[in-house]
C-alpha cells in the first residue's frame, strides 16, 4: 500500500496566500481540495493528492503535494490549455508557486499579445474592399 502524502499544513497554506497578495496586490482565496495525479510517470496508477487551487480572472492555477516537502504545479485556461513550468517536480514550495506564477504570466502576456494582433486585423479589407457576395444558390 502507498504511503498517504500528508495534507498542506497551515503554513504552506499562508506562503501560498502571501504569494499570491505579493504578485496580485489582493487577497486571492485559496481552496484546499483532492487531486488524482499520476505520481510514478512509467504506471498508470492514480493517486490521490492534496492540492491547492485559486483562480484569477479565466486562469486556473493548481499545486499537487506529491511527498514530504515534494510539489508539482500547473495552469490552465480549459481543458485544452493546460501548461506547466519547465520543471517536473520541487522541493520547495516557494519555487514551486513562484516559477508557476512567472510563466503564466509571461504565458499571459502572450496571449494579449495575440489577442491584440487579431483585433488589429482589419477583415473589411481583405478582398480588397470589394463588397462580399455570397455563394450562387439556384
Amino acid at each position: 500500500m502507498a504511503r498517504r502524502i500528508p495534507e498542506f499544513t497551515a503554513r504552506e497554506k499562508h506562503l501560498v496566500s502571501q504569494t499570491l497578495v505579493e504578485r496580485f496586490g489582493r487577497p486571492i482565496p485559496v481552496e484546499t481540495t483532492q487531486s488524482e495525479i499520476q505520481l510514478n510517470l512509467l504506471e498508470e496508477q492514480l493517486t490521490l493528492v492534496p492540492s491547492l487551487t485559486w483562480q484569477v480572472d479565466v486562469c486556473h492555477f493548481v499545486v499537487f503535494k506529491t511527498g514530504d516537502n515534494r510539489f508539482r504545479c500547473q495552469f490552465y485556461y480549459t481543458d485544452a490549455e493546460q501548461f506547466g513550468t519547465a520543471k517536473n517536480e520541487y522541493d520547495s514550495l516557494g519555487d514551486c508557486v513562484v516559477d508557476l506564477l512567472q510563466v503564466q504570466a509571461k504565458h499571459e502576456e502572450e496571449r494579449q499579445r495575440q489577442l491584440r494582433a487579431w483585433n488589429a486585423v482589419d477583415f473589411s479589407k481583405a478582398n480588397d474592399g470589394e463588397d462580399y457576395h455570397g455563394p450562387l444558390i439556384v
